[in-house]
């Protein structure tokens, strides 16, 4: 692996995202892009994973095409295209959450697996962060999320369902057990 393009990858993705903060709550949002470039490391990642887990929401929230663009660019187009894989919408303002959510489970469906290893490391990082969140603050942490609980729960599930077909990475069963907790946890 190549330090200098991962140093680069972590530091523009931390300019893209600054001032950003996980779910209206005062954690940088750039704590979520190093936890899930960690476990992709660890999940057995290369490089371009990796570096692509640093950028997976810099085209959704920080930029759309022009981003994307920046991205392929830089550090060239198989990174642009985990990124894609990741990125539910380009436009600002967003379209409605459940269609948008729709429309990228059904992109995930046919995802190639070293897309699949950041999509799965990006949501597990979110599903533990939920459950952490649930289990000091309650109910009240769904209030964060725009599909709300029911919706929140929904999109888990699906995601599993689609990470599951015709794919199988340990992150999958440690995303199905989290899910499981939340679940309990929500009632």
């Amino acid at each position: 692996m190549r330090t200098s393009r991962l140093e680069e990858a972590l530091v523009w993705a931390t300019r893209l995202h600054a001032g950003q903060t996980r779910k209206s709550r005062p954690i940088p949002y750039v704590s979520h892009l190093l936890a899930v470039a960690a476990l992709v490391a660890e999940g057995g990642g290369d490089e371009d994973q990796i570096v692509a887990a640093l950028l997976h929401d810099a085209v959704e929230d920080a930029g759309g095409a022009r981003t994307r663009d920046e991205i392929a660019r830089r550090f060239g187009e198989p990174v642009a295209r985990i990124v894609d894989a990741c990125t539910d919408s380009d436009v600002t303002p967003k379209p409605p959450w459940r269609p948008r959510k729709e429309a990228w489970l059904a992109r995930l469906r046919t995802a190639p697996a070293h897309c699949r290893l950041v999509a799965v490391a990006d949501k597990l990082h979110n599903a533990r962060c939920l459950e952490a969140d649930l289990r000091t603050e309650g109910e009240g942490a769904w209030s964060r999320f725009r599909g709300g609980r029911d919706g929140t729960l929904w999109y888990y599930g699906a995601i599993l369902g689609e990470l599951r077909d015709g794919w199988s990475h340990p992150f999958v069963d440690e995303l199905e057990r989290t899910l499981a907790r939340i679940k309990e946890l929500a009632g």
